[in-house]
């Protein structure tokens, strides 16, 4: 527990961070008068209450949901390599997405249902493309990167028939939380807080899947019931950040492994380890992204690739 303190003691330092630091600096007495009513009417106020607050809010829920699908899909797919983005999940929500958003645009309510079946559809298609006598982890990661290429070319596609509304979209291809409002944080957290409880209630069976697939049906579990339903809660989250967020990579793969290495093993605790460390990562990351080079901003997914791309490579040669 005091572990998990540390963590969100790190969230809360995001959290601030994201609030307070930007082109417009806001000071921790102006935060305080604006929740209490005291300078919603001035400029500082409405960036606070209608920019700043929003973007913060769905940058931390974009990092809790992200991180929980990546500590998921590694716990079931028994693979430390696994990742929404690397292995194509995302990819498949975000070909979905960005249907309904270029074909769809009155409908935005639409995209997270869309990137759900996206997400869903493209788990489904690698655990059956990576299944042979039993899941193996190189297995999965070929399988992801065939699955990724392939849904790939078909957002490419779908920006080439619709040049005319690509701008948006190729901003949400980088992943970004730009402009991001009141409206994003409604779509996102229903999910988030769905996800959360359902991956939570699900740790237990993580836990026994550990144990190998033999072991685990001897105790009880349906093995692949319990697969398919974990890999639907984290296609849900993975789904509903992408929807807001883009397609932003690394995140679930980087956060579960720290808190992995931190707080050990035990879902019971690594699952809300990851979450709170994911609220972190993200925001603090964000940060980072729209202050290195103010007043010019980087979307936070260049952020995350510098970061990621070296670790994954670091896991990659680890693992094989």
């Amino acid at each position: 527990m005091l572990l998990l303190a540390a963590f969100a003691f790190l969230a809360c330092i995001g959290l601030g961070l994201s609030i307070t630091q930007g082109s417009v600096k806001i000071s921790l007495p102006e935060i305080w008068q604006a929740f209490t009513g005291g300078i919603t009417q001035t400029t500082h106020g409405q960036i606070l209450l209608n920019i700043r607050l929003p973007r913060t809010v769905v940058a931390a829920l974009v990092g809790m949901n992200l991180a929980l699908a990546g500590a998921i899909l590694q716990g079931i797919m028994k693979n430390p390599l696994a990742d929404p983005h690397i292995i194509g999940i995302s990819s498949g929500a975000g070909l979905t997405g960005i249907m309904v958003m270029l074909m769809f645009p009155e409908y935005p309510g639409l995209v997270t249902p869309a990137a759900f079946l996206g997400a869903m559809g493209a788990a489904l298609c690698i655990y059956i493309l990576a299944w042979k006598n039993g899941i193996r982890p190189i297995r999965i990661i070929l399988a992801g990167v065939a699955v990724s290429a392939f849904l790939g070319a078909g957002i490419s596609a779908m920006l080439i028939f619709y040049s005319d509304r690509v701008h948006g979209a190729l901003m949400w291809m980088v992943g970004g939380l730009s402009a991001r409002s009141w409206t994003h944080v409604e779509i996102i957290w229903p999910y988030a807080v769905i996800g959360f409880v359902l991956a939570l209630g699900g740790a237990r069976h993580l836990n026994i899947l550990q144990l190998g697939d033999e072991v685990a049906k001897g105790l009880g579990l349906r093995v692949e019931m319990t697969r398919i339903f974990m890999t639907a809660v984290a296609a849900i989250l993975a789904a509903s950040a992408v929807s807001v967020a883009g397609l932003l990579g690394f995140v679930g793969l980087i956060v579960p492994h720290v808190a992995r290495l931190i707080v050990g093993s035990d879902y019971r605790f690594l699952l809300p380890g990851a979450a709170i460390l994911g609220v972190a990562v993200v925001t603090l990351s964000d940060t980072l992204a729209r202050t290195a080079f103010s007043p010019a901003e980087l979307p936070v997914g260049i952020i995350m690739a510098i970061a990621g791309a070296p670790f994954f490579l670091y896991l990659l040669r680890k693992e094989l």
